[in-house]
This record gives C-alpha cells, sequence and structure tokens, in this order.
C-alpha cells in the first residue's frame, strides 16, 4: 500500500488535528512521546506517515507533493497562496486576521489616506488595502511583536491575527477592521487527489464527520 503522507502545522492545531484524527481510527501513537526525535511517524497498518512542520512551510510541502494532506491555518494558506485543494474547515483554532491600532487611526482608514502598515503578512495585507479598500499602503514587514510599531511610530496600524484581543488592550489597542476569520483548514496535494481520489476522500468524509 501507497502511504499517505500528512505534514501538521506545529503546536496546537497539530494536537488537535492528532486527537482528531484518532477519533477517527487513524491513531499516531509515537506523535505524543515529548521526548520523541524522531522527525516521520508511520502507521503501517493503514499506510500513513506524518510529520510536523513550520506553519508556514504546510502549503509548500503539499504543494510540491512531499505531502498529500496537510493540517494548516487559513491565515497562513492567505499568505502563502499555494496551488493546492482546500477542502474541509476543521472548526478548531478560530480566530480572525485584522487590521489593529489606536482608536484614532481609523480615520486613516475611512479617507483613504496613505499610511504604513506593519504586519507578518505581507501578502494578505497588501490584498486587503489594495484589491478590497483599493487604498495605497506602505507594507513593512515584522517577524516579532508587532502591536509594538504603532505604539512606537512605526505604523499607523498593524494587521494581525486577533483571539481574544487582551494583548490588544493592555497596549492601548483596538480592532479597526476585520478581514477574515481564520481557523484550522484541511488542504490536498492536487495530484495525490487524483491519484489517491478515493482513500482520501473516506478520510474527508470520515473527518467532516467527526467535527460537523
Amino acid at each position: 500500500m501507497k502511504y499517505l503522507t500528512f505534514a501538521l502545522a506545529k503546536g496546537r492545531l497539530a494536537r488537535e488535528a492528532l486527537q482528531l484524527f484518532e477519533d477517527t481510527g487513524m491513531p499516531m501513537k509515537e506523535m505524543r512521546d515529548p521526548d520523541t526525535r524522531k522527525l516521520i511517524f508511520t502507521n503501517e497498518e493503514l499506510g500513513l506517515k506524518m510529520f510536523l512542520s513550520k506553519s508556514s512551510d504546510v502549503p509548500t510541502y503539499v504543494e510540491y507533493g512531499a505531502a498529500d494532506i496537510g493540517v494548516v491555518g487559513k491565515d497562513t494558506l492567505t499568505e502563502e497562496g499555494r496551488k493546492l485543494y482546500e477542502v474541509l474547515d476543521l472548526g478548531f483554532g478560530k480566530c480572525s486576521m485584522c487590521v489593529c491600532g489606536p482608536a484614532e487611526a481609523a480615520e486613516y482608514l475611512k479617507h483613504g489616506r496613505t499610511i504604513r502598515v506593519a504586519t507578518k503578512y505581507p501578502n494578505t495585507a497588501r490584498d486587503y488595502f489594495y484589491n478590497k479598500k483599493h487604498q495605497t499602503v506602505e507594507i513593512i514587514k515584522l517577524h516579532g511583536s508587532v502591536e509594538l510599531a504603532p505604539i512606537v511610530g512605526l505604523s499607523e496600524v498593524i494587521v494581525d491575527i486577533v483571539q481574544t484581543g487582551t494583548t490588544l488592550k493592555e497596549n492601548g489597542l483596538t480592532v479597526l477592521e476585520e478581514i477574515c476569520p481564520v481557523s484550522a483548514r484541511v488542504v490536498v496535494n492536487q495530484v495525490s487527489m487524483k491519484m489517491q481520489n478515493e482513500r482520501i476522500m473516506k478520510i474527508i468524509r470520515d473527518l467532516k464527520e467527526a467535527v460537523s
């Protein structure tokens, strides 16, 4: 039997996905060992392989066929823009991609002023401002705490993931506009969907039933 290979975004998404896989008859017990140094985990009986990856790399592994199936956040899919099939919303890891800043920055968004936007998601921010709001902006990519940017004057607003809004509130910032909802998604390689259609569709049906 040819293996089906899964790429899972490290962290909470992977933990919740593993529980879901167990619930649908696809256990991968070795992955739950916190001390393991293995990179790839195998269920020989079911012909499955799984590995953990940085979330931003999951769409790449899936697009190029190194993984047949991936589990990753919608924020990463939107940012990476890879050619793959997004087949299922798993409903966990929920949050929102938002434009945030001090309350007074709302005026910059209403009147289409040229502003600076700090973000870890430059492609998502660029698409939103240029194609949806038709507003000219300067995108500044950051890798750390983007909430700092408007506080120290680097940018007027930020584009970032918001879950509870606590960090924003503690730093005098607020959600100004919501770009899109975010949650964990199942993605499939385009060739794998054709070549392994029956097996993959059964997994999708089982997962869909489990989360419905």
